[in-house]
């Protein structure tokens, strides 16, 4: 065993001294290597975004039937592809709204309050509008983001709005 022990500096000739010294030009080396993945990496993410034919955009997708909600209430709801929750809203004037179901402020649930017109977000109570999604108070610092529902026959379609990019 003693032999061993005597050869590995033999096999191994680094000098303790050396190996905890970093030259800056190997570290500026090591920082334009990483700079340089970050940079590519977030090329190839915006390409792929920009690229990508997601065919949903735009795309008419059935809710449910005019039957199934009635007048005050509402219907939560996912599209195909996505994992954002909307809600689906029967005004009291018979008209129906779609918007995302999170608050803009800190992404709690919104809620719609029959008889007021108004989405109600509980956590700091914030309030919009039901027509427009527009702040009408609390902390919210934009709109609610609105889908567009149409009516076909008896269902409830909606779609995201072709100007928005996803």
């Amino acid at each position: 065993m003693e032999n061993e022990d005597k050869h590995w500096k033999q096999d191994f000739p680094i000098n303790r001294g050396e190996a905890n010294q970093v030259s800056r030009r190997d570290f500026a080396k090591l920082l334009a290597v990483v700079s340089g993945g970050m940079v590519l990496g977030n090329g190839i993410i915006a390409a792929k975004t920009f690229f990508s034919d997601d065919k949903t955009i735009g795309e008419k997708q059935k809710i449910c039937a005019k039957n199934d909600i009635p007048v005050g209430g509402t219907k939560s709801f996912v599209l195909k592809n996505d994992s954002v929750p909307y809600i689906l809203i029967h005004t009291e004037e018979g008209e129906f709204y779609a918007y995302e179901q999170k608050c803009t402020h800190l992404s709690c649930a919104v809620y719609y309050k029959p008889g007021t017109l108004k989405i109600e977000c509980p956590c700091h109570n914030g309030w919009f509008d039901v027509k427009t999604g527009e702040v009408l108070q609390g902390p919210p610092p934009r709109p609610l983001k609105k889908l567009v529902v149409t009516l076909q026959g008896d269902d409830i379609f909606v779609q995201h709005p072709k100007t928005e990019n996803v």
